[in-house]
C-alpha cells in the first residue's frame, strides 16, 4: 500500500467500520473511539489513515457477519410486502366505499 495515495470516501468508511468493531470489542473506550472518527474524515492519505488504526489488532469480520446482513435484508423484505398489503388492501377499500 502506498501510504501517499489519497484516501477515499470508501477507505474513511471501512475505518469507521473497523473503529467501531474495537469500540464494541472494549479496545477503544468511547472518547477514542470519537476522536479517531474526527481524524479519520480529516485525513487525506491511506497512511494518516492506517496511522489511526496501527496499535489495534487485524480482526477478520465477526463471524455470522454474513447471516446477520442476510436476516436484515429479510426483514425489510417482510417489511416491504407488509407495506405492499397495506397499500393495496387501503386501495381495495377506497375503491368499494366509493
Amino acid at each position: 500500500m502506498d501510504v501517499q495515495l489519497r484516501a477515499s470516501d470508501d477507505d474513511r468508511h471501512r475505518v469507521v467500520a473497523e473503529l467501531q468493531r474495537h469500540t464494541g470489542a472494549g479496545r477503544l473506550t468511547l472518547d477514542e473511539f470519537s476522536d479517531r472518527v474526527a481524524a479519520v474524515w480529516t485525513a487525506r492519505t491511506l497512511g494518516e489513515l492506517a496511522d489511526l488504526t496501527r496499535d489495534l489488532p487485524t480482526a477478520p469480520a465477526p463471524a455470522g457477519a454474513d447471516d446477520a446482513t442476510g436476516h436484515g435484508r429479510r426483514e425489510l423484505l417482510v417489511l416491504f410486502a407488509v407495506a405492499a398489503a397495506t397499500l393495496l388492501l387501503l386501495g381495495i377499500f377506497m375503491a368499494l366505499s366509493r
